[in-house]
């Protein structure tokens, strides 16, 4: 049986992860029932309706994490590729976590583990640099589908850029949640071609 982060769960897994050691909290169960009234917990407290914006933005960051999980599960032969993804997979829980957080309580954010930080950013952009160039970067639009891997990642693009869409609504000044996704899937596109190499098929009929 599955369990959905975008779910009550989500911020019991954040909370979870997020504050270790913290005994306080106690352990996180698979069902809580508290949120059977159409509402669920947030970091640090609070309590908002399940179609709440950052419940929107969660639900979507949750989908585009396992749609990165699926193409490493499909690329698992490639050891590179692997840590990348595992890396990023893990990002998003701490990006997970600064949404889940009311505005008064952003002081309690931790940079790095629970708030997004400029390094984050800054370490998407370097990989973007880094993975292009290691083949032609095509100058016409490309028909996903190229091999499992490549059309998986382009796959998970698709639910990073939704993610990123919503995360307009919740934009703080102070955030860099909607920068992270931006540049997250400007990351997930180059990922794409790179594992297509230099065999693209454009979408005006040429290779």
């Amino acid at each position: 049986m599955g369990v959905s982060l975008a779910k009550e769960g989500v911020f019991s897994a954040i909370r979870n992860q997020v504050t270790k050691g913290d005994t306080n909290l106690g352990p996180m169960g698979i069902y809580t029932r508290k949120g059977d009234d159409g509402t669920t917990g947030l970091l640090f407290g609070g309590r908002v309706r399940k179609d709440a914006d950052p419940i929107e933005v969660n639900g979507a960051v949750d989908e585009a994490q396992a749609a990165l999980g699926l193409a490493r599960a499909h690329g698992y032969r490639d050891a590179e590729l692997n840590e990348i993804l595992m890396d990023l997979e893990r990002d998003l829980y701490v990006l997970m976590a600064e949404v889940a957080t009311l505005p008064e309580n952003r002081s309690k954010l931790s940079a790095g583990t629970s708030l997004v930080t400029k390094e984050m950013v800054d370490k998407l952009e370097t990989l973007i640099d880094s993975l292009s160039e290691r083949f032609a970067m095509p100058t016409e639009f490309v028909i996903p589908g190229q091999n499992i891997v490549s059309a998986s990642l382009d796959v998970a693009r698709t639910g990073v850029r939704r993610a990123e869409r919503l995360s307009v609504s919740y934009k703080l000044d102070d955030s860099l949640v909607t920068p992270y996704l931006n540049r997250l899937s400007d990351l997930v596109w180059t990922m794409a071609r790179w594992q297509e190499g230099d065999d693209h098929i454009l979408a005006k009929g040429e290779s």
